[in-house]
């Protein structure tokens, strides 16, 4: 995103947390002062390129930092940083919590990664559209830095025919006919399927893209064996997605499929323990 852009909305994180002022730091003595943010648990860690145009915002320099995607480690400094007193604790809080979470999501994808990668490399795992309001931006680039895919990023960039369109029309395959005749170009179609015979229907209309939505791993295998008996495997992209977690995404990696996509490594990633201490005054 333009450094712009995130400017704009780090005013408005900051708006929320300082309001009309800080009427703590009103009273302390206002000195240039070098302070550091120690990570308190080891993390895949994400955010460091955000949290340098947050700090440019008041003028606090950034003499070390960490990597984005870096291993770190328990007690591992993560950012070295030199600036007025008083801004250092305005942005503090803002500054851990998207830390905070934006890192917890780099590890638990990570986790995820890591799981599907010993039953196939190739298999990509992708998050979903379940972001936080306002902080999509922010928790799609820590899936992208740890490895994963970031899917859609929003309604705009492909189409994806879920069950509710779906209703809105005859049937599964006027509905793609309509997409295929008004679509750009540019853009492919994804269809979400919760049946062998629909997923066997979209694939035969051409879709580029079928989405195994809430679907069994036995489903999704009788799917795949109709698919290469009708020589429709190679001429899509399969997804899996729904209750995939931890314990079962190996199993699912097992099927067959290209894509996995994951809403809990956002929405049930374990935020990361971070801390500022201010470490020398002048």
């Amino acid at each position: 995103m333009n450094s712009k852009l995130l400017e704009s909305k780090f005013i408005q994180m900051l708006e929320e947390d300082v309001g009309s002022g800080d009427i703590t730091s009103r009273i302390i003595p206002r000195k240039i002062v070098r302070a550091e943010i120690i990570a308190n648990e080891e993390c895949i860690i994400s955010g460091i390129e955000e949290l340098r145009i947050l700090f440019n915002l008041f003028d606090i320099k950034v003499l070390r930092s960490a990597r984005d995607g870096e291993k770190i480690k328990r007690n591992q400094r993560v950012f070295l940083l030199s600036g007025n007193s008083h801004d250092i604790l305005i942005v503090e809080r803002t500054a851990l919590n998207l830390l905070s979470r934006m890192s917890g999501i780099s590890t638990t994808t990570k986790e995820f990664i890591e799981k599907v990668r010993k039953i196939d490399s190739k298999i990509r795992v992708a998050a979903t559209r379940k972001t936080t309001p306002l902080l999509r931006y922010f928790e799609k680039k820590a899936i992208m830095i740890a490895g994963g895919d970031t899917h859609r990023i929003g309604l705009y960039d492909a189409i994806l025919i879920k069950h509710n369109h779906l209703r809105l029309f005859n049937n599964l395959e006027d509905a793609i006919r309509k997409f295929k005749k008004e679509k750009s170009f540019i853009h492919k179609i994804e269809i979400e399927v919760d049946s062998v015979e629909k997923a066997v229907r979209a694939a035969r209309e051409g879709v580029d893209v079928i989405m195994f939505d809430n679907m069994t791993m036995d489903e999704i295998r009788e799917a795949i064996s109709i698919l290469k008996k009708e020589d429709l495997r190679d001429k899509v992209i399969l997804e899996a997605s729904g209750g995939i977690n931890l314990s079962n995404i190996e199993e699912y990696a097992k099927t067959g499929v290209d894509i996995i996509s994951i809403g809990s490594s956002i929405y049930s990633a374990k935020p990361i323990d971070f801390s500022l201490r201010i470490v020398r005054c002048s």
